[in-house]
């Protein structure tokens, strides 16, 4: 792989959560308070090229989300470092501000991350306004600019985002990340709210988008069809940890990894290729706190294969060939069973 554009090295995240009401008592008359920490994202490495598309996999509650806004700069790591073209995007410090605009980022709900309040053409002018990109007296045509290159009239920008269909809406959040004039995006979810005919316009204007402007894009989704499609890489996580990353085709051809194979095995299908019925088998038991996750491998507990250093060893993220990287004591025995 070529030098890449972005580089995530032993990133981790915690959250601190807020002290009940029992434990202040309890700390105010002198008692014990544990202290727990939501352990979101820990330690993730990972890389993505000039122009690649890596697509993220994980559950609800994985840390797909929280490691994208701090590969974008929104939240700074606990510990670890993001870099883009090789330099931080985090200053660094008790205070960190994000210094590069040259990662954005596309949320999942337009409507959220929309201000109902501002005019359409505002909203996309902003950043750029603030970050001197432009000047006022261009902005308007900036503007149309950018939103005749996502598919939508200039006119829009007179209007509100309540005014717009949830496609549009996500259309000019596009639009918004791209007049920053960013080299990569992250795409947290970004068809998640939307109709099925109306993600695969959206997915269709990504795929335009990055083939005319060249872009990077971490692509972040439950959704293994929409990831496969869009995708030249996949990184599958699970509490937190990248389990597996390789190549697009080949996670989905011959997944190594026991929770990439669950992952694929509970996606539901109607029919096999030689056109017999076929039941999906969703992953047993629930997914860990990320308060208390269990010790050693983290998917242990719902792993088939696990054995006794499962529960104690953390399997290191390691090379199985042809590109591909997998954290899993057993994945060379269970290729050879499976």
């Amino acid at each position: 792989m070529s030098e890449p554009f972005i580089a995530v090295d032993a990133v981790s995240k915690r959250f601190d959560p807020r002290v009940s009401l029992g434990d202040q008592i309890a700390g105010a008359l002198g008692g014990a308070v544990e202290r727990r920490y939501v352990r979101a994202v820990d330690g993730v490495s990972l890389e993505v090229a000039p122009g690649e598309v890596l697509g993220l996999v994980g559950e609800s509650g994985c840390g797909k989300s929280t490691l994208g806004r701090m590969i974008a700069g929104i939240l700074p790591p606990t510990s670890g470092a993001v870099r883009v073209a090789g330099k931080p995007v985090m200053s660094p410090g008790r205070h960190p501000r994000k210094q590069t605009t040259r990662v954005q980022m596309v949320f999942q709900d337009p409507y959220a991350s929309l201000d109902p309040r501002m005019r359409v053409g505002d909203i996309v002018a902003e950043g750029p306004l603030v970050h001197r990109l432009v000047t006022k007296a261009d902005a308007r045509a900036y503007v149309a600019n950018w939103l005749t290159m996502v598919g939508l009239d200039a006119g829009a920008a007179q209007r509100y985002p309540h005014q717009f269909s949830g496609g549009q809406r996500q259309r000019i959040a596009v639009a918004r990340a791209l007049a920053m004039r960013p080299d990569a995006l992250v795409c947290d979810e970004p068809v998640a709210s939307l109709d099925v005919s109306i993600q695969a316009q959206v997915l269709n204007l990504f795929l335009r988008l990055r083939r005319e402007l060249g872009l990077t894009m971490l692509f972040i989704s439950h959704h293994l069809g929409v990831v496969r499609h869009v995708s030249d890489r996949v990184a599958i996580m699970y509490l937190g940890r990248i389990v597996e990353i390789g190549g697009a085709n080949a996670i989905y051809s011959n997944p190594l990894h026991p929770y990439t194979k669950a992952l694929l095995a509970s996606v539901p299908q109607l029919q096999l290729e030689d056109g017999s019925d076929v039941a999906f088998a969703p992953i047993q038991g629930e997914l860990p706190s990320p308060l208390s996750p269990p010790p050693g491998c983290h998917f242990h507990l719902r792993c088939p294969f696990a054995e006794a250093r499962c529960r104690v060893d953390i399997p290191d993220l390691r090379p199985a060939g042809d590109g591909r990287w997998a954290a899993c004591h057993l994945f060379e025995k269970i290729a050879k069973t499976v």
